[in-house]
């Protein structure tokens, strides 16, 4: 498959999956919702992280709201993505409180507000919840064209934990080479732990 056709195909995938979620009714989605984050919350890698990197979802992505609720309510230190302007890079800050540490930002997204909260730069003992319009069984995911957690992911450490919709799980997806896959794949249905068979990622 040639790059404009993948281009197309990816475009294709990601009004798919955005018209599949936007058909959730609300309490299906709840329910799957509520499925995910306790998956996520009986992991292992989950309840001995001291720290959470979450993004924060909007109405069509996997709920992720409670999850940093009872991370903090847990003791655990919660950061979440801050886009900087004019560039494809992220910086992570940590919230205090759901309610008072963040305001609308880049493409009508919560983000903390950077006078207040404090920038993450020890990414030791974290995990990060990866969001995905779709994953498929190798890890790899499909999201929003930005290219914003692709760059992240190259350097992040720690476990990649992908939540999804099980709906919106494809048997492969298209990717290139410096595409990070996750490790864990956690879905309303299962969860899955990818095994990575690029000798590039297993050395990470």
């Amino acid at each position: 498959m040639c790059a404009l056709d993948i281009r197309r195909y990816k475009t294709q995938l990601r009004e798919q999956c955005k018209a599949l979620r936007a058909k959730m009714d609300e309490k299906e989605r709840l329910r799957c919702d509520t499925a995910i984050k306790n998956r996520v919350k009986s992991l292992y890698q989950y309840r001995h992280a001291s720290q959470l990197i979450t993004y924060v979802s909007t109405a069509i992505e996997v709920d992720t709201r409670q999850l940093i609720r009872e991370a903090l309510k847990a003791g655990k230190r919660v950061a979440v993505p801050y886009c900087i302007p004019g560039t494809r890079q992220m910086e992570f800050y940590y919230l205090r409180s759901f309610d008072e540490d963040l305001e609308s930002g880049a493409f009508g997204v919560l983000e903390p507000k950077i006078g207040r909260c404090e920038k993450m730069t020890d990414f030791s003992n974290s995990i990060c919840i990866v969001p995905g319009l779709a994953f498929d069984n190798e890890g790899y995911r499909l999201g929003y064209g930005k290219g914003y957690y692709d760059r992240f992911l190259c350097n992040y450490p720690g476990v990649k934990i992908g939540i999804c919709y099980a709906s919106c799980v494809k048997r492969e997806l298209p990717h290139g080479f410096y595409d990070v896959p996750v490790g864990i794949l956690v879905t309303d249905r299962y969860l899955h732990r990818v095994k990575l068979q690029n000798s590039r990622f297993r050395r990470r």
